[in-house]
């Protein structure tokens, strides 16, 4: 006998007074929704129970509010953005991997920073979900990443409770914010799978969760006569994720994600360098001298002005992957680097049946 379901209800004379009535109430993004009729969350929580998880099973709180991450909870907001069930327990991941304490959503949720969590999939889910990993992959026409990021967000705003102006005080926003999912493509990539350099074995699924700002494009062509290109390559990133108004030049703390397309990575192993090695060289370049900060944060020359100030606090603080379609474009996001544990990334293991081991910060 299945669970008898907790979550409020809602009626309406029609499904468009009902639509109205959620954005009315800021249940939803500001776009239409799959209503989550009883059927609908049913069916998510069906698949959760597959692996292990009960519909009341508590994943955490979402600041600032402190909402109860139920998982059915988080069904009902799975179904309004429109994912299928096999989805849920990629949410479920993401979801998890923000309730854990060292991603600091309630500070992430309020600030003015355009920061948004960036979900990114590795291992076999990819595929087996048809999370895009190659052209346009953080674009639109992608079901899987749409609906899975935008399932994220809805949780944030209605388990959370945070809404534009009124307590998420981001001055601008980004686009991000609705949806922010990409899948690393394993196949072009040189590098183990991202996940297994966070801990996991290589033949899981996970997610890590990244809070980051917008997409920056790092343009870089081919040498030419073949020539190497890794030392150019590196540059341009690390000059890019040391921008001078960028806030990790200033607070170097938080998550920098760096998505190489798949002609720059396989330029960079065949010069010999891995994951760890670009990361290296990454923590090594990225900065500015602290006269530039000066003068571009107060006005003033520094008192140590040949200082050099990394833009990024250690090697923890780099995830390397490979992802997009060919060609001379890789891409850049950076941090924002407040909250008590510094804009740290998470990382879960996406469970789909029960065989598997579950870890649960509640």
């Amino acid at each position: 006998m299945q669970p008898e379901l907790i979550s409020n209800r809602l009626t309406g004379a029609s499904e468009d007074a009902l639509q109205e009535e959620l954005y009315r109430l800021r249940a939803t993004d500001g776009l239409p929704v799959i209503l989550p009729t009883e059927e609908r969350v049913r069916a998510m929580i069906e698949v959760a129970a597959y692996a292990g998880y009960d519909a009341d099973l508590l994943l955490g709180e979402i600041g600032p509010n402190l909402g109860a991450a139920t998982v059915e909870k988080i069904a009902v907001n799975a179904v309004m953005a429109g994912c299928l069930p096999e989805h849920f327990p990629v949410v479920l991941a993401a979801i998890s991997a923000l309730c854990d304490p060292r991603m600091d959503v309630t500070e992430m949720q309020v600030t003015t920073h355009q920061v948004a969590p960036l979900l990114l999939v590795s291992g076999p889910a990819v595929r087996d979900l048809a999370i895009a990993s190659g052209f346009g992959a953080l674009g639109y026409g992608h079901r899987a990443n749409l609906a899975i990021g935008r399932a994220v967000r809805l949780c944030l705003i209605n388990l959370g409770g945070v809404w534009p102006g009124a307590s998420a005080m981001a001055l601008l926003g980004q686009p991000g914010s609705i949806a922010y999912c990409l899948g690393e493509d394993a196949e072009a990539s040189p590098f183990p799978p991202l996940h297994a350099s966070l801990g996991l074995a290589a033949e899981a699924s996970a997610v890590t969760v990244a809070c980051v700002g917008s997409p920056i494009s790092v343009l870089v062509p081919p040498s030419p006569d073949g020539e190497p290109m890794a030392d150019r390559l590196l540059d341009c990133l690390a000059a890019t994720i040391a921008g001078i108004g960028n806030n990790n030049v200033s607070f170097p703390h938080g998550t920098v994600v760096v998505v190489l397309n798949p002609d720059h990575a396989q330029a960079l192993a065949r010069e010999g360098l891995d994951r760890a090695g670009v990361i290296d060289a990454l923590v090594r370049r990225a900065g500015q001298s602290a006269e530039a900060i000066s003068r571009a944060r107060t006005g003033r020359p520094s008192p140590d002005p040949d200082r050099f100030v990394p833009a990024i606090a250690s090697a923890d603080n780099v995830l390397v992957l490979v992802a997009g379609g060919s060609g001379v474009y890789s891409t850049v996001m950076v941090p924002w680097g407040g909250g008590p544990h510094g804009n740290a990334h998470v990382t879960r293991e996406i469970v789909f049946n029960d065989a598997c081991e579950v870890v649960i910060h509640a």
